[in-house]
């Protein structure tokens, strides 16, 4: 069974997210979605509510399964017997960071390999920060993220 993990802080998930997710389990037997608990990073939300919308996102799909984790990456593709990183590219900035990633990860464990997807065009300009930034000025981001996530966001900034 090929297994293949993507990794991310998924603050929120958007569409641009889902619809690799939904691309990988065309290519892999399992995907898992892992949801880093990055402190560093400030999320808006905490890393339950990041797991809990993530799986709500992807309920239909019995190929996904959701993790959190707060290890390095390579401690946690060993947890779930993996060996296949999947990264999401929209551009050169993004490859370029991510290549710097894959060496790293590659470096400290030379089994691993990363697999890099560029997203479908129509969703490539999607980032979460974007997402969060239109939401917290109450713009609507309906078509840049699941029903569940608008409503969470909503949520969120009414506070």
């Amino acid at each position: 069974m090929k297994t293949v993990v993507y990794p991310g802080t998924f603050d929120p998930i958007t569409l641009g997210h889902s619809d690799l997710i939904e691309r990988a389990t065309h290519l892999f037997d399992r995907v898992v979605v892992a949801v880093a608990d990055s402190p560093r990073k400030k999320p808006l939300f905490n890393l339950a509510e990041r797991i809990a919308l993530v799986h709500q996102v992807m309920a239909n799909n019995p190929k996904v399964e959701v993790v959190g984790f707060s290890c390095l990456l390579t401690e946690l593709m060993q947890q779930q017997k993996a060996n296949i990183i999947l990264r999401g590219v929209r551009g050169v900035a993004d490859f370029e960071y991510e290549l710097q990633l894959a060496q790293l990860n590659k470096s400290m464990s030379p089994n691993l390999e990363s697999i890099f997807l560029p997203p479908s065009e129509q969703l490539s300009f999607i980032a979460s920060t974007l997402v969060r930034e239109v939401a917290s000025l109450g713009g609507d981001v309906s078509k840049l993220v699941h029903p569940c996530v608008v409503n969470a966001l909503q949520n969120k900034y009414a506070n």
